[in-house]
């Protein structure tokens, strides 16, 4: 039995079934092995709550051994990705404790990192505004995909807040070159879709609107399972741990250990 029919005993129904007990995001599963993850608040810019922090965290824990080859993340309703933390549920963390705020901080972190972390390829589908902790979902992706309407925004230090949340500083940074992470970062201005392609903040401008990204997600998707699974894990494995080696010869260990595993399932 390979490593990925292992991986694969729980069926997606199972999984639809427990996470659809969420209160802010959704799950579905269009295509056999490709999930769609929402932000579900759409009345309220798909912006993320304390709960919502929790839900993320709780989304990325149970997708990690679900039997997926590509999870695509985007936000309800198609005009908005998300707009970041909701400024009506600032007094609630204004009342926390350090160590509830703390928490609160390891909690939100655990779920941009976890989805980062997951064993197949992550798609953010951008339509609209990916702003503040919405940009750094967006960040936590493998691949982005951007409506011309999409926009990206570091806007943290417009509220007073540092940059440094959620891992935005460091895939900012590694992703358009510390520059131009710093010039976005201290302005706190808004990148649109075609500046956004042109820095590699965004893969590509997908010519749709509204929800229509998602299938164009789905389409990608679906491109890339045509491909080994074991193969695809592999390799996102080396490209995640990759970018936190320092070192040429660590990362040829890697690749070299990581290719041996993937001949045998060949």
């Amino acid at each position: 039995m390979s490593a990925w029919n292992r991986v694969a005993m729980r069926t997606m129904a199972d999984v639809c079934a427990e996470l659809g007990q969420a209160k802010t995001l959704t799950i579905a599963e269009p295509r056999p092995g490709i999930a769609v993850m929402s932000v579900n608040r759409p009345e309220r810019g798909n912006s993320q709550t304390v709960e919502m922090f929790g839900e993320i965290a709780w989304y990325a824990n149970t997708l990690r051994k679900a039997p997926l080859r590509a999870l695509i993340v985007t936000g309800a309703g198609g005009s908005t990705f998300c707009t970041g933390f909701d400024l009506n549920e600032v007094q609630a963390i204004a009342t926390m404790t350090i160590p509830e705020f703390n928490e609160l901080v390891d909690t939100a972190s655990a779920g941009t990192s976890g989805l980062r972390s997951l064993p197949y390829p992550v798609i953010a589908a951008v339509s609209g505004p990916a702003a503040g902790g919405g940009l750094s979902l967006a960040l936590s992706a493998d691949i982005r995909l951007a409506t011309p309407a999409a926009s990206f925004s570091a806007g943290f230090v417009r509220i007073g807040l540092s940059i440094g949340e959620l891992g935005a500083s460091w895939h900012l940074a590694r992703l358009i070159g510390p520059a131009r992470a710093a010039e976005i970062s201290f302005t706190g201005r808004t990148v649109k879709a075609v500046e956004a392609v042109k820095l590699g903040l965004a893969n590509r401008i997908v010519p749709v609107e509204g929800e229509e990204i998602v299938s164009a997600a789905i389409e990608l998707a679906e491109h890339i399972s045509t491909n080994g699974a074991e193969g695809i894990r592999a390799t996102k494995n080396s490209l995640i741990r990759n970018a936190e080696i320092d070192s040429f010869a660590r990362a040829l260990e890697l690749e070299n250990r990581s290719q041996a595993v993937v001949r045998t399932t060949l």
